[in-house]
Order: structure tokens, then C-alpha cells, then sequence
């Protein structure tokens, strides 16, 4: 379970990310008050702390993973 939230975050960074490269706009910033409002700062640290977990995909066996399948 954990693992698929911080997937969907690290999507949804992902998207943040290309929105911000390919039309130099932010949506978290432009949703929540600018890029310095205390909840666009939340957003983009739980965002980061989601892709650092991600990290961790890459060092377990396939065979775990999918174990934990529901």
C-alpha cells in the first residue's frame, strides 16, 4: 500500500515537473498560494520523501514485490 501512494506522488511530481518545463507554470504553487505557502512546502517534501521510497523498489527482489500483490 505504501508502496503505490508514493508512486502516485512520484507521478504527480512528475507531472508538476513537466508542467513547470514545458510552460513555466507551477501547478502546486498556482493551486496553493505560491511556492513559498506553507502547504505548497508540505506538498513538495511529502512529494521528494515519496520518490526517496521509490528509491527502495530498485533494491528489492522481484519476488518480494510480488508477494505483497493484493
Amino acid at each position: 500500500m505504501l508502496d503505490r501512494l508514493a508512486l502516485i506522488l512520484v507521478i504527480i511530481g512528475a507531472i508538476n515537473w513537466g508542467s513547470i518545463g514545458l510552460f513555466q507554470f507551477d501547478i502546486v504553487a498556482w493551486a496553493f498560494g505560491g511556492a513559498a505557502s506553507a502547504v505548497s512546502r508540505i506538498i513538495y517534501t511529502v512529494v521528494a520523501l515519496a520518490g526517496i521510497w521509490c528509491i527502495s523498489l530498485f533494491f528489492r527482489d522481484r519476488e518480494e514485490l510480488i508477494e505483497h500483490k493484493d
